[in-house]
C-alpha cells in the first residue's frame, strides 16, 4: 500500500514510450462547446484615470489617422478620477491639443466614492449612485452603454479579481507591456464569440429550499463574480451570468451535487479518460506514473522552451485549474496513479489559488481518513522543475482500472471514495475535515422530532428518506453535502449537523434517525401520523374554539373522518360554525 520505490527498476526511457502510446491510443477530450455567447462592440471607448494619463492614453489610442477611427474605435470619453493641480497640464500644449476634441468630464471625491460600474463588453453601465443618479452614458455620449473600458486608475473601480471582457486595468506607471494593452484594448471592436463554459441543473442544487439559504460554494469560489443568488417569490436560485464567466471552472468543481458542470470537458469524461490513460500506459510497460493537473497555457510555454517532463509525468491538459477539484485527483490515484501534483502558474487569481488549497486540504483529510499518505496529492510553485519531474516516493495503490458507471457526480465519486477505503485501512471513527468540505453526518433530536418530514421535503440529495409504509426518518451520510437545509426547516430544530468524515463502511448504509408506532384513527383504525405528532398538535390546538370540547377528538382522526365528523356536525347542528 505504501512501499517505497526501487529506483533501479525505474526506467525513463520505457516509461516516455509508454507515455507517447498514451497520447497515441486515448487523446484527451476537447473543447468541443459551441460558441453560443455573443459580444457586440461598436468601439465606444471609455478612459478613466487623472487627466495626464487619460490624455496620454487617448493620444496613443489616436495615432496613426489622428482620430479614434484610426485605431478601430468610434469615440474615447475621458472620465478624471483625480483632481488635477491648476497649471498642471498648461505646459504640456502638444498634449491638450491632441485631446482637446474628446468628451472629457471631470469627477468629484464625492463622486468617485460613489461611481457604479457593472456589464461587460458591448454593454457597460457607468452611474453615479445616489439620489439622483447619473449615467455617464447617457449624459456624455448620449448612448446606453459604453462598449469598453480602460482603467488606468491605482485602485481598479471594479473591484473583481477577473473583470469582464471589454474592462482592462492597466498600470500606466508600468511602460513594459503597455503599447501592447493599449493594441489590444483599441481592437475590441465588432462581435466576439466564446463558449457557454457551464451548463447548470437546477434539480441538483443545494442552494435553497422553502426560503432557507444552504449551500453557497460555488458564490464562494468564482472569481469573475459571475454567480449570484436570485431571490424568487419563494426561494432563491442561482443564476450564472454567461457574459461574465470566464470558464475558470471552480464552481463546478466546488458544487457536492453536480449542479453545475464545466463543459470543456464534462467531468464524467475527464474521470473516463483519466482512468484510460493510466491502464494503456501500464499496458505499454510504463512504471510509477504521476498525473499532472496542469493549464494549456503553461504546456504551450515549456513546449516553447523546450522543456520536457519527465517518462513517468503524464500531462492532464485542462482549461483552467479550477475544472478539476479533488474529486478529478483522487480518481487518478483510485485508477492506479501514485501521485498527484498539481501545477500551479503565476496568474491565478487569489480566489483560485485560496479554492484549490482548500481543495488540496480536503484531499489529503479523506487519504488521511482512508490510512493511506496525503503526500500522494501535492502543488507544484511555477518553475519548481525538479519537483515537477522527481520520482514519486511511493508506488501506485492499484494497477486495476476503475470504470465508474454512476451518472450523477456524488455517486460516481463515492465509487472512487470505496475503492480507496478496498486500498487503504480506514478509519474506524469520524475525521476532522476542512471547514466547508461537503462531508459528514447529522444527529436527530429523538425526544424533539415528529417525523413531520419537512427535513426529507428540503433535502437536495437521497440523504434522507422517510420509513414508507412505516413512520421513520433515515439517513444516509455518503448523500449528505453538508448544506444545511434540512437543519433549517425543521420546524422542532431537532437536527444538528456533524461535519467531518466517516472512512468505515456505516457511511454507505443507511442508518434509521428516529421511528415510532403510528397513530390509527380512532374512527377508521386508519394509521395517519405519529403519536408524537397527534400529542403535539393537540398541545398546541388545546386552546384554540374550533377544537373545543369533543371536537378535540377530531385531531385523532385521519382527513377522511375529520371530514365526516364535521358534516355530520353540522347536519346535527346547523349553527354550530356560527359559534365558533
Amino acid at each position: 500500500m505504501n512501499q517505497p520505490i526501487p529506483l533501479a527498476s525505474v526506467d525513463d526511457q520505457r516509461n516516455s514510450l509508454a507515455k507517447e502510446a498514451v497520447r497515441q491510443r486515448v487523446s484527451w477530450p476537447v473543447n468541443l462547446t459551441p460558441a453560443n455567447v455573443t459580444y457586440h462592440s461598436k468601439g465606444h471607448a471609455l478612459v478613466m484615470g487623472s487627466e495626464r494619463e487619460a490624455r496620454q492614453a487617448a493620444r496613443l489610442l489616436m495615432t496613426d489617422a489622428n482620430t479614434p477611427a484610426g485605431q478601430g474605435l468610434a469615440s474615447v470619453t475621458l472620465l478624471f478620477t483625480a483632481a488635477t493641480q491648476d497649471g498642471a497640464l498648461d505646459s504640456d500644449h502638444d498634449l491638450l491639443a491632441a485631446t482637446q476634441a474628446l468628451t472629457a468630464q471631470a469627477l468629484t471625491r464625492h463622486q468617485v466614492e460613489h461611481l457604479q460600474i457593472s456589464g461587460y463588453l458591448g454593454a457597460f453601465s457607468v452611474r453615479i449612485a445616489g439620489e439622483e443618479p447619473l449615467d455617464l452614458a447617457r449624459a456624455l455620449i448620449q448612448r446606453e452603454a459604453f462598449d469598453l473600458i480602460l482603467d488606468l486608475t491605482p485602485t481598479s473601480c471594479l473591484p473583481v479579481e477577473l473583470p469582464p471582457p471589454g474592462y482592462m486595468p492597466l498600470d500606466w506607471q508600468a511602460e513594459q507591456g503597455r503599447q501592447e494593452t493599449l493594441a489590444d484594448f483599441a481592437a475590441l471592436t465588432g462581435e466576439f464569440d466564446k463558449p457557454r463554459y457551464f451548463q447548470a441543473n437546477s434539480d441538483l442544487c443545494a442552494h435553497s429550499s422553502s426560503g432557507n439559504t444552504g449551500c453557497t460554494r460555488c458564490l464562494d469560489v468564482c472569481p469573475a463574480d459571475a454567480i449570484s443568488s436570485h431571490q424568487g417569490r419563494i426561494e432563491s436560485r442561482i443564476e450564472i451570468d454567461p457574459f461574465l464567466c470566464q470558464g475558470v471552472g471552480s464552481c463546478t468543481s466546488a458544487c457536492p451535487t453536480g449542479a453545475i458542470e464545466f463543459r470543456l470537458p464534462e467531468t464524467r469524461r475527464q474521470q473516463e479518460t483519466l482512468s484510460s490513460w493510466l491502464g494503456a500506459y501500464r499496458e505499454a510497460g510504463g512504471t510509477h506514473p504521476v498525473l499532472r493537473f496542469v493549464t494549456h497555457d503553461t504546456l504551450a510555454a515549456e513546449h516553447q522552451a523546450d522543456d520536457q517532463t519527465a517518462g513517468h509525468v503524464l500531462d492532464i491538459p485542462l482549461e483552467e485549474l479550477g475544472s478539476a477539484g479533488h474529486d478529478q485527483w483522487l480518481t487518478g490515484l483510485a485508477a492506479g496513479a501514485a501521485e498527484i501534483r498539481i501545477q500551479y502558474h503565476p496568474d491565478m487569481p487569489e480566489r483560485l489559488s485560496a479554492f484549490l488549497d482548500a481543495q488540496l486540504a480536503q484531499a489529503r483529510a479523506l487519504l488521511a481518513s482512508f490510512g493511506l499518505e496525503s503526500e500522494r496529492v501535492q502543488a507544484l510553485s511555477p518553475d519548481n522543475h525538479a519537483a515537477r519531474d522527481a520520482l514519486p516516493k511511493r508506488l501506485p495503490l492499484t494497477e486495476q482500472s476503475l470504470t465508474l458507471a454512476a451518472p450523477q457526480k456524488r455517486a460516481r465519486f463515492n465509487q472512487v471514495l470505496a475503492r480507496l477505503a478496498e486500498l487503504g485501512e480506514p478509519a474506524p471513527e469520524r475525521q476532522a475535515v476542512p471547514a466547508g468540505a461537503p462531508y459528514g453526518a447529522i444527529a436527530v433530536d429523538s425526544d424533539a422530532c415528529t417525523l413531520c418530514m419537512a427535513c426529507v421535503s428540503n433535502c437536495p440529495t437521497p440523504a434522507l428518506k422517510a420509513g414508507g409504509d412505516r413512520p421513520a426518518l433515515s439517513f444516509l451520510e455518503a448523500d449528505c453535502v453538508q448544506c444545511g437545509l434540512c437543519a433549517d426547516a425543521c420546524p422542532e430544530q431537532a437536527i444538528t449537523l456533524m461535519p467531518g468524515f466517516l472512512a468505515a463502511p456505516e457511511r454507505e448504509t443507511r442508518q434509521t434517525c428516529h421511528e415510532e408506532a403510528a397513530f390509527e384513527c380512532i374512527n377508521c383504525g386508519k394509521p395517519f401520523a405519529t403519536v408524537s405528532t397527534v400529542a403535539a398538535i393537540k398541545q398546541k390546538l388545546a386552546d384554540h374554539p374550533y377544537f373545543a370540547g369533543e371536537a378535540m377528538a377530531r385531531l385523532e382522526m385521519c382527513e377522511d373522518c375529520r371530514v365526516k365528523d364535521v358534516w355530520q356536525n353540522m347536519a346535527r347542528d346547523p349553527d354550530a360554525q356560527l359559534k365558533v
